[in-house]
């Protein structure tokens, strides 16, 4: 069985409600049953967990070691501010696809930086929540090999 970790951050459980202009009005629960209606008929196994707290997604990450295959993570804020995010991902060497729903680059300056961008297999951003379904295709594309 394959593992795939969707992680997401701050007032990511918002979605649907917060700022419909930028972020959509889809709710993270949609997004997550859609995800998992890809895989369902796989052999992949897709779990989620989404907290406002920097501690709970790093204890999040560290537990995942050696039981996680790849990680899909919308840090939301963290990105921007979380060294500590970063060495857990480092961490627990685990691939992961970093992915914002709004292009991070268009945006206030202070989001232009990310401190997990460059250790990340890749980064998706500004396709809406179509950047989580993005990643996952990339991953089965990857693990079907």
């Amino acid at each position: 069985m394959y593992n795939i970790l969707v992680l997401n951050g701050p007032n990511l459980n918002l979605l649907g409600k917060r700022e419909n202009d930028i972020y959509g009005n889809k709710k993270l629960s949609k997004i997550i049953l859609d995800l998992k209606n890809i895989v369902k008929t796989k052999n992949i196994l897709l779990t989620d967990f989404q907290t406002n707290s920097e501690s709970l997604l790093i204890n999040k990450i560290h537990k995942s070691y050696k039981k996680i295959d790849y990680i899909i993570i919308n840090p939301g804020a963290f990105a921007h501010t979380s060294i500590a995010l970063r060495d857990s991902l480092l961490s627990v060497k685990i691939p992961f696809i970093e992915v914002h729903i709004s292009n991070i680059f268009s945006r206030e300056n202070f989001r232009h930086k990310s401190y997990i961008s460059n250790i990340s297999n890749g980064i998706i951003c500004g396709f809406g929540t179509y950047g989580y379904f993005l990643a996952l295709k990339y991953i089965l594309k990857i693990y079907s090999k």
